[in-house]
């Protein structure tokens, strides 16, 4: 039962191109092929003989060709058992086996990227191509189903090679790629019409891309890219992005995206963490300060600029080892520059816009949230204390807010002259993350008298501002919300430090 001989055929797809040596091994090996309007014309234009479809419904195509395969007479040839009781069906009503179903869908997607026209749209949410293809695969033991123009080849190495012979195997192979055409053209069609449609549908439509990566997080784990990166980027060189570069690639957008309409910014990102951002007058000034937060995490990191990469940029660039260098263009002579070394990844962004919604897979499903794409402006900043930071502090406790939001929590930054001059990220204790900030700060020798400090949570102990004073800082933002928040502005009254609040918290786990 396993290997079936294909004898009849039933062909109608909307893209003709590929077709026509599969019709011939068709031709040539006796099958009986049933086809409809277009389809029907070109296999006729080859000079073999074909069967109308309306002529074994005796119904021709009707409604402007909305129906035409949709009778029992065609989804009875393919969705019977190869066994007696549905084999009797079949001759009690002159029905004929269908052993093959070439079929592909009316293009969808391409319609909805060339138009906004509703009516076009609607008129390409194919219904007889998808419900044959259903049915040819639920009926796989017994009927061969080509969905797209992609399996072409698979069938047409069967045609040629077996003699028109298929082994359940193949059929099997064939209706697994069937349903996740058709799980994808329905998710398609879906996402026109969610009511988030157009904040969406950018992400959307990327999602139904996928690439399979060298590996995942480590060599032993697979992994598998789902989305459209041609939509975001040009990759100019270098190797295959894995895993954890895409991880570290979404993160360092995610923060350059704060700074995108800023003066010259650079960023570098080690695990998904800053370990030097800086904003300066120029581009290589901005590099300069970035890497002197940190230039021994920075090997192996991932570079961003918010702007064009000059080559004097480019040449400091080149002293060191990196992944991944992101930026909105490189002039000629950088590019020639950076593209010598050709494992070095080189990716020009074309948009640092983030999605509105973020997926993260646990247990047993998956949760959705909002994007924290929130950030706080001066305006937004609740003095708390008797003296209110100065605008140049002003400055810096904004700075450092959009740097630790990025951060994983618990974290602390600590900023001055739009440098982030020491981290403290991913611990358990808000002074842990205070004290690991300090450690840096002194590591690379920064002297934080006068530097701010931004936190992502509350602090609910005063044992936070207690620290940062003794180690030179004067001015503090965090969002508020402790029961002991007066404890905290009280010490900095005490000690002429300065505190706003925010209102808002960035935790990110």
């Amino acid at each position: 039962m396993a290997a079936k001989r294909i004898q009849s055929a039933l062909i109608s797809v909307f893209y003709k191109d590929g077709l026509e040596p599969i019709i011939k091994e068709l031709d040539r090996l006796g099958v009986t092929i049933y086809s409809t309007g277009g389809t029907q014309s070109f296999i006729e234009g080859l000079g073999v003989k074909v069967e109308a479809v309306e002529d074994l419904t005796t119904y021709p195509s009707i409604l402007d060709g909305r129906v035409k395969t949709l009778h029992p007479k065609v989804f009875g040839g393919i969705l019977a058992r190869r066994e007696e009781n549905h084999l009797a069906q079949l001759g009690d009503y002159d029905i004929p086996e269908l052993d093959l179903v070439i079929v592909d869908l009316y293009p969808f997607e391409e319609t909805v990227a060339n138009t906004e026209e509703e009516s076009a749209i609607i008129e390409k949410i194919d219904i007889g191509g998808i419900s044959l293809i259903r049915a040819a695969a639920k009926n796989y033991r017994d009927v061969a189903v080509v969905p797209s123009r992609a399996e072409y080849g698979m069938i047409l190495d069967m045609l040629q090679t077996k003699d028109g012979v298929t082994d359940l195997a193949d059929r099997k192979e064939l209706a697994r790629r069937a349903f996740k055409i058709s799980s994808h053209y329905d998710t398609a069609i879906f996402n026109y019409f969610d009511e988030h449609q157009t904040e969406d549908r950018s992400f959307k439509k990327s999602i139904l891309h996928s690439q399979t990566l060298r590996y995942g997080e480590n060599p032993h784990q697979e992994g598998i890219f789902y989305g459209d990166l041609e939509v975001m980027f040009e990759k100019i060189g270098g190797k295959e992005l894995s895993y954890n570069n895409l991880v570290d690639v979404d993160a360092a957008v995610a923060l350059m995206r704060e700074f995108k309409d800023a003066a010259p910014t650079f960023a570098i990102l080690k695990h998904t963490n800053s370990c030097g951002v800086a904003t300066r007058p120029t581009i290589l000034e901005a590099w300069t300060a970035a890497l002197a937060g940190d230039n021994i995490s920075a090997f192996g990191g991932i570079l961003i600029a918010n702007t064009t990469i000059d080559l004097a940029t480019a040449q400091e660039i080149d002293k060191i080892f990196y992944e991944v260098l992101i930026a909105p263009g490189f002039t000629d002579e950088a590019l020639e520059l950076l593209t010598k070394k050709k494992k070095r990844i080189l990716l020009r962004i074309k948009d640092f816009t983030v999605q509105t919604r973020s997926f993260k897979s646990l247990l047993n499903g998956v949760i959705e949230q909002d994007t924290d794409t929130r950030i706080e402006d001066r305006d937004e900043l609740k003095v708390v204390t008797k003296k209110a930071p100065s605008q140049q502090q002003i400055d810096d406790l904004l700075f450092a807010n959009i740097v630790c939001k990025h951060l994983k929590s618990n974290t602390i930054v600590l900023a001055k002259d739009h440098q982030l001059f020491g981290m403290g990220c991913g611990q358990t204790s808000r002074v842990d993350a205070l004290k690991q900030a300090i450690i840096k700060a002194g590591a690379f020798g920064f002297d934080l008298q006068g530097a701010v400090m931004a936190s992502d949570a509350f602090f609910p102990f005063p044992d936070c501002v207690e620290i940062a004073h003794e180690a030179g800082i004067v001015a503090v933002t965090q969002p508020g919300g402790s029961i002991k928040d007066q404890a905290s502005i009280d010490y900095c009254d005490e000690h002429d430090m300065a505190m706003v609040m925010t209102g808002v918290r960035h935790f990110k786990h």
